[in-house]
This record gives C-alpha cells, structure tokens and sequence, in this order.
C-alpha cells in the first residue's frame, strides 16, 4: 500500500498522546507511582538487512538529550512539535535504556551497543559509531556524514571511536555550537579587525576555526577518507556565514542546545548529508531547578520543529527523509531535596524513555508499546542503507516500517 502523502489527515492527538499512549504495556502511568525494577535482558530481535528499495536516504539522528522523562514529554504539552511528528509516525513509549550516565546513555545510542562509560569519562567509544559504520560500510563520504552538538567535550567523542579499521578516518564532521558561534569567536572572526582576505592573519583564525570545529578531516594522502579541498572551503564558507548571522545571537537559557539546532538545520538544507546526528544536554538543568528543565524541553521542541518544518518544506528532503528523536534515558521519579530531579533511582521513569520515528517508510499515527531498546535505534538506521552495525549491538526495531 502506498504511503499517504505528508499533508493527510492526522490522527485525533489526544487519542494520540493520552489514549493510546497510556494503553496496553506502556505502563507509563504506573511507572510513575510504583518503585522501578532493575532491568533484565530485553528480547532479542532478529536483525535482517533490509532492502535496498527503501524511500530513505537521508537520515536525522536527534538525541534529545540531558535527561528527559516522558512525563515532560509525550505525555504533557509541553512538546506540540514532537507530537507532530508522532501523529505522522510512530511513538515507541517502552524504549529501555541500561546507563543512568549522560555519556555512557548516549555513546550507547550512536554505537548500538551498551556502553559501560560513566557520566565523567571522557574516553571515545570502543564499538564502532554509526557514522563510522556508514562511511565505512556503506561507502558514504565524509561530506554526508554531519554531528552537530551543544558543545562539551565529551560529545566531540561521539565523532568515532577507537574499534580497530574504523577510526579518525571513518568519522562525522562535527560542529560543537557553543564552542563556535559565540560572541567572542563571532568577533574575532567579523568583527572590527576580523578576516579581510587571504593573509597570514586570516590563515590563523581560520585556524582557530578549524580548531574549535575538531574537523573537517583532511584528505589523507590523497584518499577518500577526509573532506576534499572543496568540501574543506564550503564548510568554511558556512560557518562564516554562520557567524555573520543569528547563530552567535543565540543566547539565554538552554542557548547551547536552541545552537546545535540551529546550525542542524541549515548543515540540512545546504549539505544534504545523507546522516545528520544531534545531541542536546541543557535540561540537565533539572538537577537544580523542575521549572528550568522545562523551559528547556518546550524551547528545544521549538527548534526541533524549526528542523521538522524545514524538512517537509523542501520537496527533495520531504520524501527522502527520516527523523528519529530520543532522550538518552529520562529522570528520576520523585522530587529531591533542591526541588529538583536527579538521575540514579533506576525507576521506569528513568530507564524507560520514548522514541518517535517519523519517515517515508515508518508506519503513521501509530504507538507502539512492546519494548525495545535504545541501542536499536543506530542498527535501525544503518539497515535503512544496507548494512549492519555489528554483531554486538541491537536490533532493526519491529514493528516500525510500514
């Protein structure tokens, strides 16, 4: 049966977000009020590759990260533009997850596989990463393989890891927002005194430019591995322009995720990139403050629908294109004593989160409350174009393709 095109009639949203959501094993509700239990093994799922006929050829991976329960989420107000997207695809309310570390949670998701990182470590991840099994595997360049993340440290690791044939040489172009497009950089880049033209100045902030971005890699002797030199200039030329316009404006509460957004958005429409990976972490805020984290979760469900609207805008990517969002896990269920939520009660509320699938080939107006995990969301992706993750990780997610 041939998918309805984008502009059908969705679905009634509360029979959407609180009928169906709240019925059968989501247990959602429940998990509220009752104590969380360890969790056990999860189902395995068998893991086909699937075929190459697929609408999909672009994908967007959102990691909406920083802690996130579902009660905030899909089971509030809080997020019209993800349920947007959830009345046009399918919602995975039973997600586990197994790390209540933000770094571990999220390493988990990219590689496929759960990782024993904890919420410090600074270390880049042992199984190979999506993007890395991508180029590698499925031949993409490194032009079409993007992150673009909030900024810290840690999330320059989710690039590549340290698996043995994979590597610096396989990894995504990475953008950290914060660590760019700031007053400081905008300055010295177009500012009074900022780049005039090609000289031994200008070659020095751009190397400082070059610095901030981690990458584009260079080509290694000649090969295919890095960006070409003309890849190397467009990028360039975008963050200039970047930096000539509203990203380096973007300040306030949760600015470092509203950043990662923004520049996603644009790396989209100008790019292309066959994957594009975001990560957020500003509403770990809600360690010291309920009323912050939300503010966060509404404002990065604002810019989440910037990115929607932009991809059904465009006829090309409209048709072309899957977004999948997820928390890396959720928070505790209860209160602490700052009037906060903290993340360690290994509740439901905190190992269980949602994922919404939305794309040409994902079923529509659907909920789907079996369990599946968090680390079969990146093998679910890489099967869209014909490859597996390895043996080690999770599995294509039942239920999901239409």
């Amino acid at each position: 049966m041939a998918r309805p095109t984008r502009d059908r009639r969705t679905p009634d949203r509360r029979t959407l977000d609180r009928r169906a959501l709240l019925r059968g094993g989501a247990a959602l509700a429940a998990g509220a009020l009752l104590p969380g239990a360890a969790l056990g093994a999860p189902a395995l799922f068998p893991a086909p590759v699937l075929a190459g006929a697929r609408k999909t050829k672009r994908v967007i991976l959102v990691v909406f990260g920083g802690g996130v329960r579902s009660r905030e989420t899909i089971l509030s107000d809080n997020v019209p533009n993800m349920m947007r997207m959830a009345e046009e695809g399918v919602v995975f309310p039973n997600t586990s997850v197994r790390n209540n570390g933000h770094y571990g949670a999220a390493v988990s998701i990219i590689s496929g596989s759960f990782e024993v990182f904890g919420i410090r470590e600074n270390s880049r991840p042992v199984e190979p990463t999506v993007f890395e099994v991508l180029r590698r595997e499925a031949g993409l360049s490194a032009a079409d393989v993007w992150l673009s993340t909030s900024g810290s440290d840690q999330e320059t690791n989710y690039a590549y890891s340290t698996a043995p044939g994979y590597g610096s040489r396989y990894a995504a172009n990475l953008i950290g927002g914060e660590g760019i497009f700031n007053a400081e950089f905008k300055d010295l880049v177009v500012g009074e005194g900022g780049l005039r033209g090609v000289d031994a100045k200008s070659e020095a902030v751009l190397g400082e430019l070059r610095g901030a971005m981690r990458t584009p890699l260079p080509t290694i002797d000649g090969g295919d591995f890095g960006n070409s030199a003309e890849t190397t200039a467009r990028i360039e030329s975008f963050i200039l322009d970047e930096l000539r316009g509203g990203a380096s404006e973007i300040t306030g509460l949760g600015a470092s995720d509203a950043k990662a957004m923004h520049v996603a958005r644009n790396l989209m429409s100008i790019f292309r990139p066959k994957l594009l990976g975001v990560t957020l972490r500003n509403p770990d805020v809600a360690h010291g403050s309920f009323n912050d984290y939300v503010t966060v979760i509404r404002r990065n469900d604002e810019e989440l629908g910037k990115l929607f609207d932009a991809v059904r805008g465009d006829p090309e990517l409209a048709e072309s294109t899957a977004i999948l969002v997820l928390p890396e896990f959720g928070r505790d269920r209860d209160f602490n004593a700052r009037r906060g939520l903290d993340h360690g009660d290994n509740s439901d509320e905190l190992m269980k989160v949602a994922l919404v699938a939305w794309g040409p080939d994902f079923k529509s107006g659907k909920v789907d409350t079996r369990e599946i995990r968090s680390i079969d969301v990146t093998p679910t992706i890489a099967s869209l174009f014909g490859v597996r993750m390895g043996g080690r990780t999770g599995s294509v997610i039942p239920g999901l393709f239409a």
